[in-house]
């Protein structure tokens, strides 16, 4: 089994550290949709990053299917997900809201970086970076109001969290500042000085 992309990718990094939770052995293949992007191609006509590679050559793409595919064939111990209802619905809320930060802040590093300085389009860039900031305050309000389970062995909502957090802070830390989500910060912080979390770095 072979996942495919870069860590400096959140959806990445969301993919390996989930699948080292769920005790699936892969191996990491850091390939770029950008530099190496003929070898990706012929891996994933798609280059889409995450892409995993089953034992039996199935392709999958998106970190979500992915992980909703391990959550499924998993043993009930070793779901990162809750099953009650209720609980499982507050942890989908969270994961929305990280993903939502991570799409955003993607959009916003994107037209920096891809988009010549004199097209950039000024209204959108305002816009997704409203969005961008409204995801976090949600977000930091409602791990505030909500802990997460980031002892032992952190749940979905924790690890996804967790990384879109990094991901901002490597990408966007003059418009997403620490100070400004404390209770975000402090969970991205602690699962960071995990093993758990250092095995699969950015790099």
């Amino acid at each position: 089994m072979k996942l495919w992309g870069m860590l400096d990718s959140p959806y990445v990094r969301r993919v390996a550290i989930s699948l080292d939770l769920y005790g699936v052995k892969f191996e990491h293949e850091p390939l770029s949709v950008f530099s190496t992007f003929e070898a990706f191609a012929r891996v994933n006509p798609v280059v889409k990053a995450p892409t995993l590679t089953l034992d039996d050559g199935t392709v999958l793409m998106d970190s979500t299917l992915i992980i909703d595919y391990f959550e499924a064939i998993s043993d009930p111990g070793a779901k990162l997900l809750p099953q009650q209802p209720q609980a499982l619905g507050m942890a989908l809320r969270t994961v929305g809201l990280a993903l939502a930060a991570c799409e955003k802040g993607v959009q916003v590093v994107y037209e920096h970086n891809l988009r010549p300085a004199e097209k950039l389009h000024q209204p959108w860039l305002e816009r997704v970076t409203g969005q961008l900031l409204a995801a976090c305050r949600e977000l930091d309000r409602q791990i505030a109001t909500v802990a997460l389970s980031c002892d032992q062995r952190p749940d979905q909502a924790a690890v996804t969290t967790a990384v879109a957090w990094s991901f901002l802070q490597l990408k966007l830390a003059d418009i997403v500042k620490p100070g400004d989500f404390p209770a975000l910060c402090a969970c991205a912080e602690y699962l960071e000085q995990t093993d758990l979390f250092k095995r699969y770095q950015i790099v």
